[in-house]
Parts: C-alpha cells; structure tokens; sequence
C-alpha cells in the first residue's frame, strides 16, 4: 500500500518536473507549450516509453474539470473591466452565434468524411467548435505576441467564454444521442436550457465574486491563506452552480472577473499564486490527457481526422469569425488573425470524454479522431500566430523601451504600491530628467548600499530606487527608467513617418504637410479630429486616410484621450489588405455604393450618336466578302 502510493506520488510528480523543464523546448524552438505538455503525457502512456496504463474516463474527466475551473477563474481574474466593455460584444458574439455556426459547418464534414449520423456529427462539431483558453492565454500573454487591446481582449475573451457554451452543448447533444430525442424538441430544449443555464450561472458568478471580495477585504488571516481561500470559494461558487443545474463554468469566469477588478487586499499576492495555479492546471490537464489516449489507435482515423481540421482551420472558423464581426468594424487583417487564432486544446480532448463516459458506440473513434484535431491545431496554427500577426501588420511596436520594476504588497488596504526600479543606463532618469514630487523616492540602494535620499547626489545608472506611488502613476513612472528605444522600420511603419502634437490644428497640419481637408473650415484639433471620427473610443493604433495620407493614433491617456497623432505620408504596408477576403459591412456598403452610381451614371449617360452617313457609299460589287468564321483571308 505505501510503496503503491510513493510510486503514484514519484510518477506524478516527476512527470510535473519533466513537463516543466520540458517548456524550455518550446521556449528556445518557438514550439506550442501545450503541445509539448501533451507530448509528455503520450510519451509517458502505454504505447510511450513510461508504459503506465490509464483509461479511467470518468476520473480524467474529474481532473480536466476541476483544473478548467481554475484555468477559467484566472481568466476572468486577469480581464481588465475596460477592455470587456471595449470587447464584449463582438466576443460575445464570437462565444455564442460563433459556436453555433462552427459547429453547424463542422458538423458537416464529420458526416461526410467519418459518415457518422446526423445527432453524433452534430456532438462531434460540439466538442471541437470553442478555442482553448489556455492555449490563447500562453501565446498572447507569454508568447510576447503584443497586438492593439480591442482586438486581444476579444480574443481572450473569447476563449474564456466560449468553453461553457462549447460544454453545455456536448452534454446536452451526448443525452441526446442517448435518448434518441427528434431534432425539432431537441433545439427547443436547447435553446431553454442554455437560457437557464447560462443565466443561472452569470447570477451566482456575480454574487460569488462580491462574495469573494467581501471575504478578502473584512476578514483578517495569515497573509498565506489569502490565495487558499480565494481558490477554495471559486470551487465552491463552481461545484454549488453545477449542483442547481447552471453553468459552473460561466459562473467561475464571471466571479474572477468581478474580484479581479475590484480593490482586493494582498492582490499581488493572489495573482502570483493563481499564475502557479493555472501552469500546474494546464500541466496536469494535459498530461492527463496524453496518458488516456492510445496512439496506437491513431493509424485507423488519421486521414478523416486530419480532412476535419482543414475543413475546420480553413473554412469552419472563418466563415463563423467573418460573419460574427461583420457588424463592429475590424479590418480584413484583423478579422483573418481572429480567424487563425482558433486554436484547438485541452477543453476539446476533456469534452471529447463524454462520449465514452456515455458508452456511445463510436466514442473511442470521437475520442481519437478529436486528439488528433487538436494536435493538427496546435501544430499548424500554434506555430504560425506570430509569423502571421507580422504578415498582417497586426504587432504593435513596444512604446517604451524594457523596465526593471518589482512590486512589493502592502498591509490591509493601502491605495499605494511600493515599487522598486533598477536605472537603466541612458535612460531618462539616468540622463537627468527628474523625478515628480509626487513619486520622491523613500530608499536608493547603490552598490548593495543604502544611500539616505538627501545625501545620494544624482541618481546613477545601476541604482535601486524605492518609491511609493498611486498604481494608476506606476506607467508614468515606467517611462522615466525604461531603457531607450530604438525606432525600427517596423515602428515607422506603423506609426508613420512624423509625430504630432494632438492639440495641432489640423487645418496648419494639412497646410504643412499638402494634404486637403475633407471638409474646409476645420477648426478642430488633429486629436479632436481623431476622437470624433472613431466616436470617442480610440486606441493606439486606430488610422484614418485623410486626403492621401493617413493620421495614426501614436499616444492616449488615461481618460482615453489622444495626446499623440502619427503622420503617414504614404498607407502602410500594415493597413493594407492581404486577403481578398473578410470585407466588413462598411466595406461591402461601400462596394454597393460604387456599383449604384455606376449604374446611374450609366443611365444617364446620352445615348451614342450614330455615325454619319458616308457620302459616297461603295458599290455593292466593289465591298470585300464577308469571312466565314475560321477561315483565312479572302482571295
């Protein structure tokens, strides 16, 4: 009994460990993390080198489950209120109608490709339809892919939300199959149950979270016993959801977002030991994973499977992606890279359990032909995300160069951080610029020394400045010891080739640099001019073509204020289209306006005059032959 226990305790966590340093792979080799995490899972399993024996499909679901919960919790934790309302709807849209449409078109080609019925194809399209968050997360997050907010935060939020959409829909589809249900009362039983699921949950997810805070914030504990807490009630509001019959999952998303974005006592602490939480959810999850599957069982559905993750890649998501952001305006760039970041995870393999939970008869052929989809979406789209956001001009060039920052907590709930910055050699504090009165440092360690503020002299390249700020100045700050930047062609690419003060008036603007105007008379601001034409919601970034050049968003502020415009005198190779595909609807308006006034002007064109009369018309003897068709000249 206790040698079977150590061994079970040695095999998990050295297969932990392994995974771990494993990451250094995909590190230096530009490789999916999470493929790599699933690949020491396969390798440890019965077909693998490690020859451990696992298909407990009940058991690997409770896993998978348990560590969505968390992946999913530290999702909605990490997503700013701001960038939601920025991304809510089309992220939205996205998770719900998007779902639906990709697993329609799915649907499709598992049934002409694997010839399954209609109610299993359907389950099939189900269990492959939503992205994994953990997979989005790492590669916008860790994999320093840098892209404009609006359209990072609908993906990230996309990701986070569609995997309860995605989970209702398979257990529901896999009773379906079970029950043999018609399609007519099936989509009615749909439609109720994902409105009382999905509402059930957004409810207790809402009270759940202000449970949390409260709880944080009254309660006064060990400061270790914060991120146990925290984590043991998001368990909680997850397992008491699914116990009333709602989503857990939509209820766990929705209280980490509304704790995350409330004032909590030792936050920065909750956020490193989430952060730990998550990896050791994902690791686990995926290893999981890799040890129930049986690769030697992949020969059999490799071609169809491999036919559904093209139709999928290549067809399914775009057109769900195209016709889901139709309505809010991105670009043809943008929608095409939405469209790629689809990728296929761990939340696809752990729904793809169901089946055989169930007994259904093809659920080891739905297991099977699922992994393999995955691995195909890990490995062709997973590898490609940031040569492709580069192709599409879609990466934002950094604003300030490196900072060396750390934050300490502070007690209780001071509404200050104490932040600690090493000086960057030239940097502007290096250089002499000063400090604001309102961030005087406390401490400045030089040489491993405490240097008394009044007696440092001049700060020095290499210092340890100790300052305690407002967190809403901390940015302010980073610009003052950032290491400088050097401007790439990429940055003048997409800033443009001159900067400008917002408060110019674009009207000397146009005159200085030969451009008109689109109206004359302008008095605004070339900020104002920017703020107006994009309804007040801008973010570096944002472009207008005016007059033959183009005006870029270079800077905003706090209020979401432009301070900083950008001068293109030519478009950019990153705003011009690279497709020919994924017009949006102001662009397919703009194409019936043109045909409209084509049509129009043909209309009221005059009619063409005859030519005249010859004078002199020839003979009817001296006029040459008219040539059959297909003969040479006449004789």
């Amino acid at each position: 009994m206790i040698e079977a226990m150590n061994l079970a305790i040695l095999v998990a966590a050295g297969l932990i460990a392994l995974s771990v340093f494993t990451s250094l792979i995909s590190f230096r080799v530009g490789a999916p993390l999470l493929l790599v995490f699933l690949a020491v899972g396969l390798g440890a399993g019965e077909d693998g080198i490690g020859q451990i024996h696992f298909d407990n499909a009940p058991v690997a679901y409770f896993i998978g489950s348990v560590a969505l919960a968390l992946i999913l919790f530290d999702s909605g934790f990490e997503t700013r209120l701001q960038s939601f309302r920025a991304a809510a709807a089309p992220a939205l849209t996205l998770a719900t109608i998007g779902v639906l449409i990709t697993t329609g078109l799915a649907a499709i080609a598992v049934r002409l490709i694997f010839g399954f019925g209609w109610p299993v194809s359907l389950l099939t399209g189900a269990i492959i339809s939503s992205t994994d968050a953990a997979a989005v997360f790492f590669l916008l997050r860790v994999g320093g892919i840098t892209l404009r907010d609006r359209m990072r935060s609908t993906l990230e939020i996309e990701s986070g939300s569609n995997d309860p959409i995605a989970i209702f829909l398979t257990l529901a589809l896999v009773e379906a199959v079970r029950a043999g249900t018609g399609a007519a009362s099936l989509t009615w039983a749909l439609a109720t149950s994902f409105t009382l699921e999905a509402g059930l949950g957004i409810a207790i997810g809402l009270v759940g979270g202000f449970l949390i805070v409260r709880v944080i914030n009254r309660v006064a504990l060990d400061p270790g016993l914060y991120p146990v807490i925290v984590l043991s009630l998001a368990l909680l509001i997850f397992a008491a959801t699914g116990m009333l019959h709602g989503s857990g999952f939509i209820a766990v998303y929705v209280a980490g977002m509304v704790a995350g974005n409330a004032t909590l006592r030792a936050s920065a602490l909750l956020r490193r030991f989430q952060s730990g939480m998550t990896w050791l959810a994902q690791i686990c999850m995926f290893l999981t994973l890799g040890l129930l599957a049986t690769p030697s069982q992949f020969p059999a559905v490799f071609l169809p499977a491999l036919g559904v993750a093209l139709v999928l890649t290549f067809v399914a998501r775009p057109i769900a992606v195209w016709l889901c952001l139709l309505p809010y305006g991105f670009s043809r760039n943008e929608t095409t890279f939405v469209a790629w970041v689809g990728l296929r995870g761990a939340v696809s393999i752990l729904l793809a359990i169901l089946p055989l939970i169930a007994q259904l008869p093809e659920g080891r052929m739905i297991f099977n032909g699922v992994f393999l989809v995955v691995v195909f979406s890990l490995l062709l789209q997973g590898w490609t995300i940031r040569p492709l956001a580069k192709w599409l001009g879609l990466i934002v060039p950094p604003r300030i160069g490196p900072v060396d920052r750390v934050e300490l907590e502070l007690p209780g709930r001071a509404n200050h951080e104490l932040v600690v910055y090493r000086i960057a050699a030239q940097s502007p504090v290096a250089r002499g610029e000063r400090i604001p009165r309102w961030a005087r440092p406390a401490l400045i360690v030089r040489d491993g020394q405490s240097v008394d503020i009044h007696h440092a002299g001049r700060l020095q390249s290499g210092d340890q400045v100790y300052i305690f700020t407002p967190p809403q100045q901390v940015r302010l700050l980073d610009r003052l010891f950032a290491t400088p930047m050097r401007l790439a062609e990429d940055d003048r690419d997409f800033f443009g080739d001159f900067t400008l003060n917002a408060d110019a008036p674009l009207a000397e603007v146009a005159e200085s640099y030969g451009f008109a105007l689109p109206e004359p008379g302008e008095t605004r601001s070339t900020g104002a001019f920017l703020q107006d034409a994009f309804g007040g919601r801008v973010e570096i970034g944002d472009r207008l073509p005016v007059g033959g050049v183009e005006l870029i968003v270079r800077a905003v502020d706090d209020e979401n204020l432009v301070t900083e415009v950008g001068l293109a005198l030519e478009p950019s190779r990153g705003a011009q289209p690279k497709l020919p595909v994924f017009q949006n609807l102001s662009e397919i308006a703009a194409w019936f306006r043109h045909r409209l006034r084509e049509r129009r002007a043909r209309r009221a064109a005059p009619p063409p005059r005859p030519a005249a009369a010859d004078p002199a018309p020839q003979p009817a003897a001296e006029a040459l032959p008219t040539m059959p068709e297909g003969t040479g000249r006449p004789d």
